[in-house]
């Protein structure tokens, strides 16, 4: 006949136990979670790698958009620095002043349309340099967007 247990007795009393199957699911998660760990760890890596492509991009394009914003200004510094003596050369051999005014005036008005000019390549090549040096940046945010809508 069987014995009516105890509530006490019930609440610490072991169910059959299977070791084998304690193990079993063990091995499942620690496998599982190693797999979950590579895979994280993957994808870290290539993220890693992508964003130090994408800096050194970057870097590169904002290096070469420098030198070429250097050159167009020391480009502008030289012609103007021409001009100015080919009219200092000019006012020397000034015989009246009705010629002298004529001549600052062409040079007043040159320099305005050279001034004109060079800030408008300058900004063109501002804007070059911009859109080159954020090329980089712009491809690696639409690599993400691509990846995180088709995840």
């Amino acid at each position: 006949m069987a014995t009516k247990k105890t509530p006490a007795e019930d609440v610490f009393a072991f169910a059959a136990f299977d070791p084998a199957k304690l193990t079993e699911s063990y091995r499942e998660f620690a496998e599982n979670g190693v797999a979950q760990s590579k895979e994280a760890y993957a994808k870290l890596k290539t993220a890693a790698e992508d964003a130090t492509k994408t800096v050194e991009q970057t870097l590169e394009s904002a290096q070469a958009g420098s030198v070429e914003l250097s050159l167009k200004a020391i480009d502008a510094v030289r012609t103007n620095a021409d001009n100015s003596l080919s009219h200092v050369e000019a006012l020397l051999g000034v015989k009246s002043v009705s010629e002298l005014v004529e001549l600052q005036s062409a040079f007043f008005r040159s320099q305005a349309e050279a001034a004109v000019e060079q800030a408008r390549d300058l900004q063109e090549a501002a804007r070059k340099v911009a859109e080159d040096v954020s090329k980089p940046g712009k491809a690696a945010y639409e690599k993400v967007a691509k990846t995180i809508k088709a995840g």
